[in-house]
């Protein structure tokens, strides 16, 4: 079994063969199921994703607080009117982010990949690799496997706990996962997908998890659209030769310490940052009123 990206690139090389491979191969002998039913389980994680990330395109469906929603339906009006400044595909892939995490919200049916604050990036940026790169359901699946033994790295080496390490280690991982995914759905070799899971770490590295009222509603939705954008433009980045100066496996590790350093009120606690703006109190302290 690996536990690192080295050990993981070093089976594949051993074994000649891609990492969507090895992952279902050690999770097979890991967890005793066949590799068809892991396949198949990945079949309906899938699904899920796919149907969180287009839910809410077309209504507003509020949060259980009432604080967010509608958010998804908005950009997504706004890229069909071909005005947008990055353009349609970035456009859509915010739109279908923010579509799961506002499911996540209203509490709704979402895959926790790797946590449910941070659930929308990676259906996002798969959707749009379907959409853009023309893929079938089987290239989706070994792009989640790959995505699968990137974030079984971070597991093992770090934290995907905002309330231990801030929210680089939920929407970062998940972003990470999800740019990894991307590389290898458009062609890139095992590097270059470490490369981007590496690029997408640092650029984010530092972001505290400070939810108003401690719900995740704001601004962890809004995190999942930034979060996919870092995800593709990552994936862009190293696609195009573009590599970390750092080992990914180093990167994660820094990042783990960086969010053990961050103090308790910027840890989910509902304390700090945002939320402890004078206006996150006010919100806070409106709902508390209402219950």
């Amino acid at each position: 079994m690996y536990h690192s990206a080295k050990q993981l690139l070093e089976l594949c090389e051993k074994q000649k063969k891609p990492i969507y491979q090895v992952v279902i191969e050690e999770e097979s002998k890991s967890s005793g199921s066949a590799p068809e039913m892991i396949f198949s389980q990945m079949k309906e994680i899938l699904s899920v994703m796919k149907q969180s990330s287009q839910s809410t395109l077309n209504k507003k469906v509020p949060s259980l607080s009432g604080m967010m929603g509608g958010d998804a339906q908005q950009v997504n009006k706004y890229q069909k009117d071909g005005k947008t400044l990055l353009g349609v595909i970035p456009n859509k892939a915010m739109a279908m982010a923010l579509s799961t995490a506002e499911v996540n919200a209203s509490m709704g049916k979402i895959v926790a990949a790797p946590t449910a604050g941070s659930s929308g990036i990676l259906p996002a940026v798969l959707m749009t690799l379907e959409e853009s790169l023309h893929l079938n359901e089987e290239d989706l699946i070994h792009a989640l496997l790959v995505a699968s033994g990137i974030g079984r790295v971070i597991g093992q080496n770090a934290t995907f706990s905002g309330a231990e390490g801030g929210c680089q280690v939920e929407c970062g991982s998940a972003a990470a996962m999800a740019a990894g995914a991307a590389v290898f759905a458009s062609g890139g070799n095992n590097e270059q997908i470490f490369h981007a899971a590496s690029i997408v770490l640092i650029n984010i590295m530092g972001l505290v998890c400070d939810p108003i009222a401690g719900l995740v509603e704001f601004p962890c939705i809004l995190r999942n659209a930034s979060g996919a954008i870092n995800a593709l433009s990552a994936a862009d980045l190293a696609l195009a030769g573009v590599k970390s100066l750092i080992p990914f496996d180093e990167v994660v590790k820094a990042m783990y310490k960086v969010g053990k350093a961050l103090p308790e009120s910027l840890r989910e606690t509902g304390l700090g940052g945002i939320a402890g703006t004078p206006t996150g109190c006010a919100i806070r302290n409106s709902l508390l009123k209402n219950d």
